[in-house]
């Protein structure tokens, strides 16, 4: 079992950055690939980044590239997403989730990870 909770959350006016932190306890955390996902009301979830066990290789969905970075910290257990120049489409509940290593080629499928956390909000106000 891993668990994951999320924070850093919270209302930023557009244009404007937040860091989200997910810290993680539990299984060995350096095994797993993290990723975040957003979710907006009455949308799916929706892949934002991932990063494999190592740090070594990251995976950015094509609306946040150049302006998101997800980066981790294994000695602390905690994965992060740098947001800048954030949109108000961008409001969301953001989610991060571990993913067995073995299965970073499905890293942009919610069905493949294994655990979640339960979100922070991030509110984006025009």
């Amino acid at each position: 079992q891993v668990q994951l909770v999320e924070s850093g959350g919270g209302l930023v006016q557009a244009g404007g950055s937040l860091r989200l932190s997910c810290a993680a306890s539990g299984r060995a955390f350096s095994i797993y690939a993290m990723g975040w996902f957003r979710q907006a009301p009455g949308k799916e979830r929706e892949v934002v980044a991932a990063i494999n066990w190592s740090g070594g290789t990251t995976y950015y969905a094509d609306s946040v590239k150049g302006r998101f970075t997800i980066s981790r910290d294994n000695a602390k257990n905690t994965v992060y997403l740098q947001m800048n120049s954030l949109k108000p489409e961008e409001t969301a509940v953001y989610y991060c989730a571990a993913l067995d290593s073995s299965k970073w080629y499905k890293r942009t499928d919610v069905s493949a990870y294994d655990y979640w956390g339960r979100g922070t909000q991030v509110t984006v106000s025009s």
